[in-house]
C-alpha cells in the first residue's frame, strides 16, 4: 500500500498536458475542483468522467498509474460511500435499527465515490505532468499580487513544492523502515486495533527523525548554493502563455460550463 502512493511524483513527457503552461494548469485544476462539488445531474457526472478520461489519455500516463494513486485512499472512499449510503430520501430498500438504505442513498454514495475519484485523479495529474520547478514558478506568479501586502509568496510557493516533492521520498523511507522492522520480527498485521496502533510507533519515530535530518540537509544545501529567497532571483526557464494554452483553456471552460449546468 505504501508503494502505491504516487502523489507528488513527476513523470517527464511530451504530451499536450505536459506542455500546457503551469499557471493555466493550476487555474483549471482549481476551477475543476469547484465544478466537481457543484454538479448535480447524472449528465454532469457523465461529462466530468468522460472529460477526465480524455485528459488521462492526452497526458500519455498509464491508467494503471492513476488508479494506483487511488489505492491508498480506498478506505477513505469506502467509508465516505457508506456514510452517504444512509443519507437518502424515499422508501427504504433495506432497514435495520435506525439505519435505512434507499435508492436515493445508493445514488448519493455513488456520486460521492465518483466525485472523490475524479478529484484525486485531476489533482494527481497536475503533479504527474508538471515539474517541481515549473510548479513553483507558476504558483509564485499567480500569487504575486499578494506581494503588495508583504506576503512571502516565493517562500510559500517553495514550501508547497518541497512538500509535494518529498511525498515520494518519505513514502520510500517509510517502506524501508517497515521492511527493517519486519526483519527484526515486528508484526503490523495481527492483533486488535490497539495493538496495531502501538505497532506503528516504531515506524513513526524513525520516520520523524529521518524527515528532520533530510530537512536539515536540504537547508544546508540551499545555503551552500547561496539561496536567499525570491528577492531579485532570475529564472532559467521563463513562463510564456501561448495560443495553444488559451485555446485549451477556452475548451476547458466550455466543458466546465456544460458540466456545471
Amino acid at each position: 500500500m505504501i508503494k502505491d502512493i504516487t502523489l507528488g511524483q513527476f513523470f517527464p513527457g511530451n504530451s499536450v498536458i505536459h506542455k500546457l503552461d503551469p499557471r493555466m494548469k493550476l487555474i483549471l485544476v482549481v476551477f475543476y475542483i469547484v465544478i466537481l462539488f457543484v454538479m448535480k445531474s447524472a449528465l454532469s457526472y457523465l461529462l466530468a468522467t468522460v472529460f477526465t478520461l480524455v485528459l488521462m489519455i492526452l497526458s500519455k500516463i498509464s491508467f494503471k498509474t492513476y488508479f494506483k494513486g487511488l489505492k491508498p485512499l480506498l478506505i477513505i472512499v469506502i467509508i465516505t460511500g457508506i456514510i452517504n449510503l444512509f443519507y437518502g430520501k424515499g422508501d427504504p430498500l433495506v432497514q435495520f435499527w435506525v439505519f435505512k438504505i434507499t435508492a436515493d442513498g445508493i445514488l448519493n454514495a455513488s456520486k460521492m465515490i465518483l466525485r472523490i475519484a475524479l478529484l484525486v485523479i485531476s489533482t494527481a495529474m497536475l503533479t504527474y505532468t508538471t515539474s517541481p520547478v515549473l510548479l513553483t514558478g507558476g504558483l509564485e506568479q499567480l500569487l504575486s499580487p499578494l506581494k503588495v501586502i508583504k506576503v512571502p509568496v516565493h517562500e510559500f510557493s517553495m514550501m508547497i513544492t518541497i512538500a509535494l516533492r518529498f511525498i515520494p521520498t518519505l513514502t520510500e523511507e517509510t517502506d524501508k523502515i517497515i521492511s527493517a522492522q519486519k526483519a527484526r520480527g515486528a508484526d503490523f498485521e495481527s492483533g486488535n486495533l490497539l495493538k496495531r496502533v502501538k505497532a506503528i510507533v516504531p515506524i513513526i519515530i524513525p520516520l520523524f527523525i529521518s524527515s528532520f535530518r533530510r530537512a536539515d540537509e536540504l537547508a544546508v544545501a540551499m545555503e551552500c548554493r547561496c539561496y536567499h529567497g525570491g528577492e531579485g532571483r532570475t529564472r532559467l526557464k521563463q513562463l510564456h502563455m501561448h495560443r495553444s494554452d488559451i485555446l485549451i483553456a477556452v475548451v476547458a471552460v466550455l466543458v466546465f460550463v456544460a458540466i456545471g449546468m
